[in-house]
């Protein structure tokens, strides 16, 4: 049994790796759009996140294109998408970047969304979650593939209080769209 850590409310931290991405010639890593495949997987992963009920209060992406699109293509798959808010610092962080980034949501946000990049989004899983579902921790550790969701779960009054260990890692999917 999983003892449950923190006081306050449930809140979920839904973390996103963008959909496969396009390496073309000439364009600034940044500037990067999304592979065919990402095209197909990222519907996937909107899909997935409202079949497992688990829809956002709010979204905060990175300024990439590959995340943007992700983010477009995902959030087209529910009825009334939350706010998004396009974050510069959320492009190649880190971890302390990444939960200062967190720790600015509202309190009233019980379900937050972070669109986002590989290795920092793999690290800060790892960094928060104190104990997971299943072999979801292990799985984190083999491989945090493009198209990636982890949901982490943990208990806490604001984001401020996410800190390393202080939440569940409840789930892992990696919903890939098929080809038509």
């Amino acid at each position: 049994m999983i003892a449950r850590a923190g006081t306050g409310p449930l809140r979920r931290l839904v973390v996103l790796r963008h959909a496969k991405s396009a390496w073309p010639e000439g364009v600034e890593d940044h500037e990067r759009p999304l592979a065919p495949r990402g095209l197909r997987d990222a519907p996937a992963a909107g899909r997935a996140l409202a079949e497992a009920d688990c829809l956002p209060d709010l979204a905060l992406c990175s300024t990439a294109r590959r995340a943007r699109r992700t983010w477009e293509l995902a959030s087209a798959e529910w009825g009334t998408p939350p706010p998004v808010r396009y974050d510069e610092r959320l492009y190649a962080a880190d971890v302390p970047d990444l939960l200062e980034v967190v720790r600015e949501a509202p309190p009233e946000v019980e379900t937050l969304l972070v669109v986002g990049h590989n290795p920092g989004l793999e690290e800060l899983v790892l960094e928060l979650a104190r104990d997971g579902l299943d072999d979801t921790l292990d799985r984190v550790r083999t491989k945090f593939p493009t198209s990636a969701i982890a949901v982490l779960s943990w208990h806490g009054t604001g984001w401020p209080a996410l800190g390393t260990g202080t939440a569940l890692l409840t789930s892992l999917t990696v919903p890939r769209g098929s080809k038509q």
